[in-house]
């Protein structure tokens, strides 16, 4: 690499950018077009050996990216080290494109909510699962960040696959509000279009008031008696399964 020293540019952009954290966050990231100045790794020639295993389309550009560091300068730079010990910086992609993108109609997938959402690698599943899917975007309301650095581990640096933003209740995207609830109408009989806004309630407390009275139609997942929940991504997975059937 080229230009001012990577750990002087990493503490200087840190603050301000999202950090990948591990080899796959980087993958993703880099396939998606992210803007990535800085790139480390411990063992630059094994993350390497490893594109070329598990992600050769973005072999080139990790050889011009990465730059081999010490160990202990890599554990400096991250919360929690990663088992590839690969660590990059990106740019947040524009808030401003994510909301248009969000608001243009029609829409070819549906939005995904998760509704003040509380557990941070349940935020990053979903976002996985939404890329994976082909979903237009997926938003949270409430206090959850969901570009916070274990959100975008959880999610394998997929949020640049997709448009991941916080809204309120009344910013959310237009549509038809699809909000599961255990006693909403079963998801198998229902055709979710692919401008649906597809609402999932906290982990804890399930949705809440406002998106309730938001909601056009209550859709429920089938569920064997006595079992109370399913976890979130989980159910995510389920509902995204079902609308991409594309039948009822």
């Amino acid at each position: 690499m080229t230009g001012p020293d990577p750990v002087s540019l990493w503490h200087r952009l840190a603050d301000t950018s999202v950090l990948l954290d591990g080899f796959h966050a980087l993958k993703h990231a880099v396939r998606f077009g992210a803007d990535v100045p800085v790139a480390v790794a411990v063992d630059r020639g094994a993350a390497l050996a490893l594109a070329e295993e598990l992600a050769p389309d973005v072999r080139d550009t990790l050889d011009a990216l990465l730059t081999q560091v010490p160990e202990s300068t890599y554990a400096s730079l991250v919360p929690r080290p990663h088992p590839t010990a690969v660590a990059a910086l990106a740019v947040r992609p524009s808030r401003a494109a994510h909301l248009e993108r969000l608001a243009h109609t029609p829409r070819t997938a549906p939005v995904v909510v998760l509704d003040n959402p509380r557990n941070l690698g349940n935020a990053g599943a979903v976002i996985r699962l939404a890329a994976g899917f082909g979903a237009t975007g997926v938003v949270t309301t409430g206090t959850l960040d969901p570009w916070h650095p274990t959100v975008v581990r959880a999610g394998a640096g997929l949020h640049f696959a997709t448009a991941v933003e916080r809204l309120t209740v009344a910013e959310l995207p237009p549509g038809p509000v699809f909000a599961l609830d255990p006693e909403g109408d079963d998801i198998r009989g229902v055709k979710l279009p692919d401008d649906a806004v597809l609402a999932f309630g906290s982990e804890r407390s399930g949705l809440s008031p406002e998106l309730r009275a938001r909601a056009g139609h209550l859709v429920a997942l089938p569920m064997r008696p006595q079992v109370s929940s399913y976890n979130l991504a989980t159910s995510v997975a389920m509902t995204l399964y079902h609308w991409s059937l594309g039948g009822s």
